[in-house]
C-alpha cells in the first residue's frame, strides 16, 4: 500500500535533498555567482547607453562614443562568459545532484526490508526514480540560474532606475508589487493540482509494467482492448490535472505583457514631461525604458521558477520519503558473524504482516514449535493459503516474528549480521527470477567467484545441465529478460542451481518443482541427498511425491502445525494428509496402515 508523503515537513526535504549534492557543491556556488554577475554586466549597458546618447551623440562627441562604446563590449563580452559559465556549471550540478539522488534512492530500496517494499508500489518506486528525479533536476538548474538571475536583475535595475529617477522608478515598484502578488496567488492554487498529478503518474506507470510484463496473457485472452481503456482512462487523468493547472498558468503572460506596456506607457508619458520640462535627459528616459523591460521580464523568469518549484515540491517530499525510509530488519550492535550448523528452532511463533494486528486473530501463524536438526531435510505440506511461504521467510529474517523466536544455529536470527545469515539460507523461491545474461552470470549470482566446473557441478546435481549441454552456446548461451526463452522447469533447475552454488547451511525449496516432472524431481532429491548431504533441506510442495522421501514431513493447515512425521506415519495419523495423499493417488492401491 503506497504511503502518504504529504505530512514530510518542507525543511526536512530541503535537508534531505541538499545532503546529496555533495562533489557538486562548488558547482553549485558558481552557478549562482556567475549568474549574479552576469546580471551586473547587463545592467550596466544601459547606463553607459544613456551616456552615450547623452554625452556623446547630443553633444557631437565622437571620442566620447568610442570609448564608451569599447567598455560596452568589453562588459557584454564579459556577460556572455558569465551566462556559459551559468549555464556549464548549473548543468553540471543539477545532472551530478539527480545521479546522487537515484544513487541514494537505489541503496536505500535496496535497504528496505520486505515490510517496507510492501508499503511502496513498485510503478511508484519507477516514477521517484525517473519522473519525479527530472523534476527535481530541472527545478535545481532553475533555481541556481533563473532564482539567482532574477531577482538580482530586479534589485539591480529597480536601483539603477531610482538612481537615475526616483519618481518614474516608482512606478517599477508598484508593477513589481502588483505582478508578485499575483504570481504568488496563482502559484498557490496551481501547486495543488501538480501535487495531485505525479501520484497520477504511478497508475500510469503501473498500467505500463502490467500490461508489459502480462503481455502473453493479454494475448492469449485478446484483452487488449481492454488494457489500452485502462491506459486510456491513466492518461487521461493525467492530462485533465495538467490542463487544469496549466489553464491557471496561461494568465501569467497576459498579465505580465500588460503590465509591462503599462509601465512602458507611463513612463513615456511621464518622461516625455520630463524632458520637455529639462528634469530628464532622452538618454535616461531610454534607459528607464530598458530597465523596466528588464524588471519586468525578470519577474517573468522568477514566474516560471515558481511554477518549476510547485511542480517538484511534490517530487521532493516522495524522493524525500524514500530516502529516509528506515528499514525496519536491520543488523544488531554487535553481529554474530558466523552460522554454526544448520539446525532450526521455532519457539512459540506468532506472525502478522502488520505490525499495528497483532492478536491471536490478525496472525497469519499462530503459536508454532518446530525443532530442525542440522542436515535433516524436512518436507512442509498444506492447501494454498497455509502460510508455508510465510513460515520459512522467517528463517532468514525476510521478515521478523510477531512473537516468538526463530533460532540458526542454535541463535537468534536477530543476533545475526544480516549477509551472513542470508549467506548461509539459500531460498529458491516460489516465483523464479531470472536476469538477462547469460546462463553462467545467472549462476553466478549465488556464488560471484565460482567457477565453470563448479557451476556445472550444481547444474548436474539440479539436473539442469543436460538440457544446457544441448544449446548451442552451452553456458554462455544468452538469457532474455525474465527468462522467457526458457521453459518453467528449466527455469526451476537453473534457480535450484544457483541456490546449491552457495554451499549454504540451509537450503529451501519452495515449491521449485512444481513444473518438472516426476522423474526429474525425483532425480534431483536424490542427487540433493547423495551430494548434499549435511545441508539442511526444507521442502515446500503440494505433492506428497517430492517429499516422501523425506525425514520429517510438517502438515500445515490455516498457519498452525496440524501435524510432523514421518510419510508413514502421517497416512496413520493425519486426516488432512492421507485425504491429500489418496486425491494424489486415486485409482492406485492405498497401502494398508494400521490406524488403530
Amino acid at each position: 500500500m503506497e504511503k502518504s508523503y504529504e505530512s514530510i515537513p518542507a525543511r526536512e526535504v530541503i535537508r534531505t535533498l541538499g545532503r546529496e549534492v555533495k562533489e557538486f557543491k562548488f558547482d553549485s556556488i558558481m552557478t549562482p555567482v556567475s549568474m549574479v554577475l552576469e546580471v551586473v554586466m547587463e545592467m550596466a549597458i544601459p547606463y553607459l547607453m544613456a551616456s552615450i546618447i547623452d554625452k556623446g551623440v547630443t553633444a557631437g562627441d565622437m571620442q566620447h562614443i568610442k570609448e564608451t562604446g569599447g567598455i560596452m563590449i568589453v562588459i557584454a563580452v564579459a556577460g556572455l562568459l558569465f551566462g556559459i559559465m551559468g549555464a556549464h556549471f548549473g548543468a553540471r550540478a543539477s545532472a551530478g545532484l539527480a545521479m546522487n539522488l537515484r544513487l541514494r534512492m537505489f541503496e536505500s530500496i535496496e535497504a528496505m526490508s520486505f515490510p517496507n517494499l510492501d508499503r511502496f508500489s513498485t510503478a511508484g518506486l519507477v516514477t521517484r526514480l525517473t519522473t519525479d528525479i527530472t523534476n527535481i533536476q530541472n527545478a535545481y538548474q532553475m533555481i541556481l540560474r533563473m532564482f539567482m538571475r532574477a531577482p538580482s536583475s530586479i534589485i539591480i535595475a529597480m536601483v539603477m532606475a531610482f538612481v537615475i529617477n526616483r519618481r518614474l522608478a516608482f512606478i517599477y515598484l508598484i508593477a513589481v508589487i502588483f505582478l508578485g502578488i499575483f504570481i504568488f496567488t496563482m502559484m498557490g492554487r496551481v501547486s495543488r493540482y501538480f501535487a495531485y498529478v505525479f501520484t497520477k503518474y504511478d497508475d500510469l506507470n503501473e498500467s505500463v509494467q502490467e500490461n508489459v510484463t502480462g503481455i502473453r496473457v493479454v494475448k492469449a485472452f485478446a484483452r487488449e482492448e481492454y488494457e489500452k481503456d485502462k491506459f486510456d482512462k491513466a492518461a487521461d487523468n493525467i492530462y485533465r490535472m495538467f490542463v487544469k493547472a496549466e489553464r491557471m498558468i496561461i494568465l501569467n503572460m497576459p498579465v505580465m505583457q500588460f503590465t509591462v506596456y503599462a509601465c512602458i506607457l507611463l513612463i513615456s508619458w511621464f518622461g516625455a514631461h520630463m524632458i520637455v520640462g529639462g528634469s530628464l535627459t532622452t538618454g535616461e528616459l531610454m534607459s528607464l525604458l530598458t530597465y523596466c523591460m528588464n524588471i519586468l521580464m525578470s519577474l517573468m523568469m522568477l514566474s516560471f521558477v515558481f511554477v518549476m518549484i510547485s511542480m517538484s515540491a511534490a517530487s521532493a517530499r516522495r524522493i524525500t520519503e524514500v530516502i529516509k525510509e528506515i528499514p525496519e530488519i536491520r543488523n544488531p550492535e554487535d553481529p554474530v558473524m558466523e552460522v554454526p550448523d544448520g539446525s532450526i528452532k521455532f519457539d512459540n511463533v506468532w506472525f502478522s504482516y502488520y505490525k499495528d494486528k497483532t492478536g491471536e486473530k490478525d496472525c497469519i501463524l499462530d503459536d508454532i514449535n518446530l525443532d530442525i536438526k542440522s542436515g535433516e531435510t524436512i518436507g512442509i505440506i498444506g492447501g494454498t493459503g497455509s502460510s508455508k511461504t510465510s513460515l520459512v521467510n522467517l528463517i532468514s529474517r525476510l521478515y521478523d516474528v510477531t512473537r516468538g523466536s526463530v533460532s540458526v544455529g542454535g541463535r537468534n536470527v536477530k543476533e545475526y549480521d544480516l549477509n551472513t545469515l542470508r549467506m548461509s539460507v539459500s531460498h529458491v523461491l516460489q516465483k523464479n527470477e531470472l536476469f538477462s545474461g547469460s546462463i553462467l552470470e545467472n549462476l553466478r549470482w549465488g556464488r560471484e567467484n565460482a567457477t565453470l566446473e563448479e557451476c556445472i557441478e550444481a547444474c548436474k546435481i539440479s539436473n539442469a545441465h543436460e538440457f544446457i549441454d544441448r544449446m548451442e552456446e552451452r553456458y554462455d548461451t544468452r538469457i532474455e529478460q525474465g527468462g522467457s526463452n526458457l521453459s518453467g522447469g528449466q527455469k526451476q533447475r537453473l534457480c535450484i542451481a544457483r541456490a546449491i552454488l552457495r554451499r549454504p547451511k540451509i537450503l529451501i525449496l519452495d515449491d521449485s518443482t512444481s513444473a518438472v516432472d516426476t522423474a526429474t524431481d525425483a532425480r534431483i532429491r536424490r542427487a540433493l541427498k547423495d551430494y548434499l548431504p549435511g545441508m539442511t533441506k526444507i521442502i515446500i510442495t503440494q505433492r506428497i511425491s517430492s517429499v516422501i522421501d523425506a525425514d520429517r514431513i510438517v502438515v500445515m493447515d490455516e498457519g498452525r502445525i496440524n501435524g510432523i512425521g514421518s510419510h508413514e506415519e502421517l497416512l496413520r495419523n493425519n486426516d488432512i494428509y492421507r485425504d491429500v495423499y489418496e486425491s494424489q493417488n486415486s485409482g492406485k492401491e492405498t497401502p494398508d496402515f494400521d490406524t488403530k
